[in-house]
């Protein structure tokens, strides 16, 4: 039976767990007295981790800004470190968790995944920070994706990651005492992004920068927008990146098809709604700013560095099948190097995908390049480069300006300049693929005419764009965007997907040359110019250039016949007049439509054969072109889609940068 005795201090005992949980909390009187006699705690107060056998020493701190706002900061020391020089990498991706990939005693095998060259790290004996930005994390204040540079209409603080930068440099001299006061800032992607970041009025300390595979303008190539087409398959990291500070909520699958996920939806912004998407105040930003207007061109990094002097040593590190920011690498070094005045900026391109610099570059998907090329990188590119900034002693280091893997070919070149095609003896001069009847191919050295004659209007190709069967990115069933191979989630490597796919459609047009009997270079950015009509009033134009293998591949029979792109990317008609200010296409009228495509540094060789498509849609990587003009597609509803005949007229070419012997 309970009982409820008075104890001499006046307070209630409570004998029993029955009687307590019938009394309000607030009970006056109740005394905070243990129910039963308690067992000493096996926890201790504090965790002293043991430091014998471990070759680092690693730290968490919490560096002030000057705001006030505290940044949580990993700091791995190697033991009996000395005037040991700094490589910091400021990211949203949990610094907790990118210096803790693995739990052992050694500082490589630690710090092996995403974002660290851990051998690099490791031999070199550099002290390695990392440091999550403001709002993410262990961080404090407020998170804003890509935060904008500080006085300006997009950012009216005080603050932004340069100012951040500056300050953590400045802390990180000041408070390692193994440091010898030299600092260097790398990082992938958002990583990447970063050290561009810092190169705005940098601290004296940041003696050099290897910004890789940064996102540079989200509008014009990079991860939300391709040309005005909305990259849609972005939505689950818009989620989980945005909505809450430690990415707790998670974006789930409803398909096991990624194509029916997004069709099922309708427009992606219906899909937003019905995820909680539009609770995000960054895709509100994106529905609102769906031309290339200030809220994009304001932020464009290649632009803002356009304006900066080149003060401190810069690696930008390219990947030529980037799936994710394959426009940024090259838009800054075209931005920054006409300024270069004393060879500091330096540029390298892979056979990579997205970070790819960092893993196993000796093959991507299918493909086999006869030696591991990330490994060459960082071994004889990357560290070289960063010692002679960072070290006191190191030897000087013979970097080429530009070294780039020559695909097809698979031979690196080292050059003075991009593009250039070889060290001396050679130029690039525009060449035309011009589309012909029969779905020939024809590549001549002539110059590039205007499609303009209404005589040379009278050939063409014609399709029907339906968007109710969109042309799938890649084989279905499509896994949904990630990159756990276990889960089947192969999003890095779809840009080498075989095309073979696509070309059987009878909405996709394929024009192919003759077998070649010489092969062809090209080293810069392929240049689109269609001539096409739509019997809609608005139209998505899909370009891809294709190396077509030979019929039969003896040292690798599945190469036989496969389609590999070697460049492509889409543009949204509403846009052809002015990127800024979207408007109607005029029906059933012959216009032209010109963009650039990624960088490619490519040889199509002897026996195979060179082959362009074009079409209309790219689904789900791209969300759907309703066909009819709204004035937001993201608003787009069920009436607007609407099948368009599109026709493609035979003055349409490729301009391909074509490496010749010198004239």
């Amino acid at each position: 039976m309970n009982k409820i005795l008075w104890a001499l201090t006046g307070a209630l005992v409570v004998s029993a767990p029955a009687v307590l949980a019938q009394l309000p909390a607030s009970t006056p009187g109740v005394a905070a007295v243990p129910l039963y006699p308690a067992l000493p705690s096996e926890t201790p107060d504090e965790f002293k981790a043991p430091l014998d056998g471990l070759d680092y020493v690693k730290r968490s701190v919490m560096i002030p800004m000057r705001d006030g706002v505290k940044l949580n900061t990993v700091i791995i020391v190697p033991r009996k470190a000395s005037h040991a020089p700094i490589l910091l990498t400021r990211t949203p991706y949990n610094a907790a968790e990118l210096t803790s990939h693995n739990e052992s005693s050694q500082m490589e095998s630690m710090l092996q995944g995403y974002d660290n060259a851990a051998d690099v790290i490791a031999e070199g004996g550099y002290i390695r920070v990392v440091q999550d930005v403001r709002g993410k994390y262990g961080s404090e204040g407020d998170y804003v994706m890509n935060r904008p540079l500080s006085g300006s209409a997009l950012n009216p603080t005080p603050v932004d990651h340069s100012t951040d930068t500056w300050d953590t440099i400045d802390w990180l001299v000041k408070n390692i005492p193994e440091t010898n006061g030299k600092v260097g800032i790398i990082g992938i992607s958002y990583d990447g992004f970063l050290p561009l970041m810092a190169l705005v009025h940098p601290h004296p300390a940041l003696k050099v920068a290897v910004p890789m595979n940064p996102m540079v303008d989200g509008w014009r190539g990079d991860d939300w927008f391709h040309n005005g087409a909305f990259r849609q398959v972005n939505l689950s990291y818009v989620l989980e990146q945005v909505v809450t500070r430690r990415n707790e909520a998670k974006w789930y699958t409803s398909h096991f098809d990624d194509y029916d996920t997004f069709m099922r939806a309708g427009s992606v912004g219906e899909l937003a709604r019905q995820r909680g998407v539009e609770q995000s105040g960054f895709w509100c930003k994106i529905v609102a700013h769906p031309s290339y207007d200030a809220f994009w061109s304001g932020q464009a990094m290649d632009k803002i560095l356009a304006r900066e002097p080149v003060t401190v040593p810069t690696m930008l590190v390219h990947s030529l099948w980037d799936a994710e920011d394959i426009y940024g690498a090259i838009a800054v070094y075209k931005a920054i190097k006409p300024h270069d005045q004393d060879n500091k900026v330096f540029l390298v391109m892979g056979p990579w995908n997205h970070g790819g610099g960092i893993g196993d570059g000796s093959h991507l998907g299918p493909l086999r390049f006869n030696s591991d090329t990330a490994l060459h990188f960082r071994q004889e590119i990357l560290r070289p480069f960063l010692d002679r900034y960072l070290k006191d002693d190191a030897p000087p280091a013979q970097i080429a300006p530009v070294t780039a893997f020559e695909t097809g070919s698979n031979k690196w070149r080292s050059l003075n300049s991009w593009p250039s095609g070889c060290v001396s003896g050679c130029a690039i001069a525009p060449a035309t693929l011009r589309l012909a009847a029969g779905g020939k191919l024809r590549l001549t050295s002539e110059a590039s005419r205007p499609a303009s004659a209404p005589a040379q209007r009278a050939a063409f190709d014609e399709y029907v764009s339906d968007p109710a069967k969109p042309v799938p990115y890649r084989a279905r069933p499509i896994a949904p965007y990630g990159y756990d191979e276990a889960k089947g989630q192969t999003w890095p490597r779809w840009l080498v997907d075989d095309q073979r796919e696509a070309s059987g459609r009878t909405d996709v047009l394929s024009y192919t040359t003759d077998v070649l009997t010489a092969p062809v270079k090209i080293s810069g950015e392929p240049v689109a110019h269609l001539l096409a009509a739509t019997s809609g009033s608005d139209a998505d134009w899909v370009v891809k250039l294709i190396d077509v293998y030979p019929d039969q591949v003896a040292a690798q029979p599945e190469m036989g016949g496969y389609q590999l792109m070697v460049s492509a990317d889409i543009f949204r008609g509403r846009y052809r007049e002015s990127l800024e200010t979207a408007k109607p296409i005029a029906a059933n009228t012959a216009l032209p439509y010109t963009f650039a495509m990624p960088t490619a540094n490519h040889v199509f060789l002897p026996g195979h054969r060179i082959m362009v498509q074009v079409q209309s849609s790219w689904f789900p990587l791209y969300d759907r072109n309703p066909q009819t003009f709204v004035p937001n597609i993201f608003y787009a509803q069920p009436g607007d889609y609407k099948k368009a005949t599109q026709r493609v007229y035979h003055d349409s070419y490729v301009e391909l940068p074509l490496v010749g012997a010198a004239r």
